[in-house]
């Protein structure tokens, strides 16, 4: 199967799905199409609820494209593939509608970050978390932002500095990153599903001042991120970097 982005929507439930081969990855075509499918089902006004998940039964999301990040050699280039992050995350803080997060398994950087701007994540016991950024010389920068205000700085540190160990799907739940865990992908769909029904039947006035009360503190995002983007654009360029790829690219 080749990569892909895609949206139905049936009695008021926008599913944008995505996949990549290579674990559900994130090049930045993908972060692009994702940004833009939120983007439209959030200004759909046939549409109550988005519901977010990645195809596949494994892994949720691997984060960036090993392949593209390998392949960036200027600065501009750099912050351009970043900037997509920063665009799926804002496009979620600025939909007006809330987002419901799938994650049906393990999730590492960019996954992480979609699961915590998420305004509430579901996710499977094999759904657990790492962000392997410095692990490869850059840093969950883009991230960063939503992460710790999902889950607050001392969890986002923890994440963040150990980046070669995985936190399971219960640490997750207890840190806030997941509001709930269900043990198979049919208890989780059976979740899922029903909370995007009771959101559809619900009141969308109170629903979107709900959300902006939610992410009230969060309007220079789109300034802070696209800096941020700037800080893994320089950084993806250093001999560190570069080495760190290859060898994750070689296992």
């Amino acid at each position: 199967m080749e990569a892909f982005v895609q949206t139905s929507i049936n009695d008021g439930i926008a599913k944008i799905i995505f996949f990549h081969p290579q674990s559900n990855s994130l090049p930045g075509e993908i972060l692009r199409k994702l940004a833009a499918e939120i983007s439209a089902a959030g200004h759909n006004q046939t549409v109550k609820v988005i519901v977010i998940q990645s195809e596949g039964e494994k892994a949720f999301c691997a984060g960036a494209s090993f392949d593209e990040l390998i392949s960036i050699k200027d600065l501009a280039t750099g912050i351009n593939f970043f900037s997509g992050f920063a665009s799926v995350i804002n496009a979620i803080r600025k939909a007006p509608k809330f987002v419901i997060a799938r994650v049906q398994g393990k999730a590492v950087g960019g996954g992480v970050g979609i699961a915590s701007a998420a305004d509430y994540t579901l996710a499977s016991t094999h759904a657990s978390v790492k962000l392997s950024e410095l692990a490869v010389g850059i840093g969950p920068f883009v991230v960063g932002p939503a992460v710790e205000r999902k889950i607050g700085s001392a969890a986002f540190c923890q994440l963040a500095i150990n980046a070669s160990e995985w936190q399971s799907a219960d640490w997750a739940r207890e840190k806030g990153l997941y509001a709930e865990v269900h043990e198979s992908t049919q208890a989780l769909d059976q979740a899922v599903l029903q909370l995007a029904n009771k959101l559809a039947a619900s009141n969308p006035e109170a629903m979107q001042l709900l959300k902006q009360v939610a992410w009230a503190g969060t309007e220079h995002w789109d300034e802070l991120l696209i800096e941020r983007a700037a800080m893994s654009g320089q950084l993806v360029l250093s001999d560190f970097t570069v080495n760190a790829i290859n060898q994750f690219k070689a296992k």
